[in-house]
């Protein structure tokens, strides 16, 4: 969907520039199950998916760039039309080569056969040691035997190295058709947040408001949801991965909305909080246009060649600003912020990589000091909030918190694009501002 072959091929190329002699594995993510025999829509491993464009489970691509024929290997499942009846279509052996571009293709049955041949004159294996422990061990037991053999044919894989830390940073800079399928998918975020806050009304239960929303991602040909969607009203709003969706809207809420849209895999994550009734309260208002305040300024710091953490560290400090002129923060700022006394208002950092995972891979530090630099093609979310529970606990030395603030949960959240010369909001089209919202 929106990605052409040749670019899947090109990442492939990239790849194997980078691990030279080496040879790299990826597995296929695996089906996951409901109800005892029911299979949940398959969502295929993002690394594989990335390098091979191929959405079907049990199955293993190899990357050999020292082998003279077989460069780009896939172990498939094979065609089976009387299983194919019950699971679906599957491309099987021939499919993998005709459509998928592999210089040779096996049945996954055939891979411990098979493998040895590609990892036998690698100088490396690259590969990453995940949850699929049956799969880690194989891997391993390949390997064993090869280096058990080193001694005698002076050549072979001598170490295993992950393979996260070459890929994920090809990941991290998007493509000009990823940057496109990113738009689709917070173009249609957007909208499903506008209709929602339209259809947003005293009354109504979260999960209601929740199925306009999703309605609208697969209306717009949207995958569905690209997590579970948040919609929490008054102090639910204080839980930050609330997902139950099941109270009722009542006169004077605020209703926070944290949805986002998977296209083609790749995903929108969009926050916006509103008053159900149109109007915010005074408290709500002052508390909104401190997190504003921190969005927009947050948003401005989004800047190649600056430190990933500089707009975190914005926010924080217009959030300690608000927070210390309503008198719910006491003494000096500097020593708020570095010993993080505002943690009981806000508690999560101001953003993250977004891409094929709502939380994309990529480094954010190269040790402890040094924050990753914001690139061209860099897209992350910039998401501030204040969230003040009905049983707030003030840090040490801070005052405690009046009745009239508590049970306010807001956060504002936009997918921003990193570009040469600034950044680009592509969330843009979901209003936030108070004389936008209120009604």
């Amino acid at each position: 969907m929106g990605i052409d072959r040749s670019e899947y091929r090109q990442r492939r190329e990239q790849l194997m520039e980078k691990i030279g002699n080496g040879t790299a594995i990826f597995r296929s993510a695996p089906t996951a199950v409901m109800h005892n025999d029911v299979e949940y829509i398959y969502r295929q491993d993002s690394d594989f998916f990335y390098l091979t464009g191929f959405n079907e489970p049990d199955a293993v691509a190899v990357i050999a760039p020292h082998h003279p024929e077989h460069r780009f290997i896939l172990f498939v499942q094979p065609k089976d039309p009387a299983l194919e009846t019950w699971t679906g279509y599957r491309y099987g052996v021939e499919g993998a080569k005709a459509i998928f571009g592999a210089d040779e293709a096996y049945s996954i049955a055939e891979l411990d056969e098979k493998l040895p041949q590609y990892l036998e004159k690698a100088d490396r294996i690259y590969y990453h040691l995940g949850r699929d422990r049956v799969f880690n061990e194989k891997i391993l037991s390949h390997w064993q035997r090869l280096i058990a053999t080193y001694p005698k044919r002076g050549m072979g894989p001598v170490a295993i190295e992950d393979t996260n830390l070459i890929l994920h940073p090809m990941r991290q800079i998007k493509s000009p058709a990823e940057l496109e399928m990113l738009r689709k998918a917070t173009a249609i975020s957007a909208a499903a947040h506008n209709r929602a806050r339209e259809f947003a009304k005293i009354g109504h239960y979260e999960y209601q408001i929740q199925a306009e929303i999703e309605h609208t991602f697969r209306l717009e040909g949207g995958i569905g949801p690209a997590y579970p969607s948040i919609v929490a009203s008054g102090a639910n709003a204080c839980i930050l991965h609330y997902i139950e969706n099941n109270c009722q809207l009542q006169d004077n809420d605020l209703l926070l909305i944290d949805a986002g849209c998977s296209y083609g895999y790749y995903n929108g994550d969009i926050t916006r909080t509103f008053p159900v009734n149109g109007k915010f309260t005074s408290e709500q208002r002052i508390l909104y246009e401190i997190v504003l305040e921190a969005q927009l300024k947050a948003i401005e710091a989004v800047q190649p060649g600056k430190p990933y953490n500089n707009f975190h560290d914005t926010a924080v400090r217009v959030l300690v600003e608000g927070l210390m002129d309503l008198g719910l923060l006491v003494g000096d700022i500097e020593e708020i912020i570095k010993e993080e006394k505002y943690k009981p208002f806000y508690m999560h950092r101001t953003g993250h990589w977004l891409g094929l995972d709502v939380h994309d891979v990529g480094l954010y530090k190269c040790g402890e000091e040094t924050w990753q630099t914001l690139q061209p093609g860099h897209v992350l979310t910039v998401e501030p909030g204040l969230y003040i529970a009905p049983d707030i606990k003030p840090a040490e030395g801070q005052p405690e918190v009046p009745e009239k603030w508590r049970g306010i949960g807001i956060r504002i959240e936009d997918d921003v694009l990193v570009t040469a010369d600034g950044r680009e909001v592509l969330t843009a089209a979901v209003p936030k501002t108070i004389d936008e919202i209120e009604r």
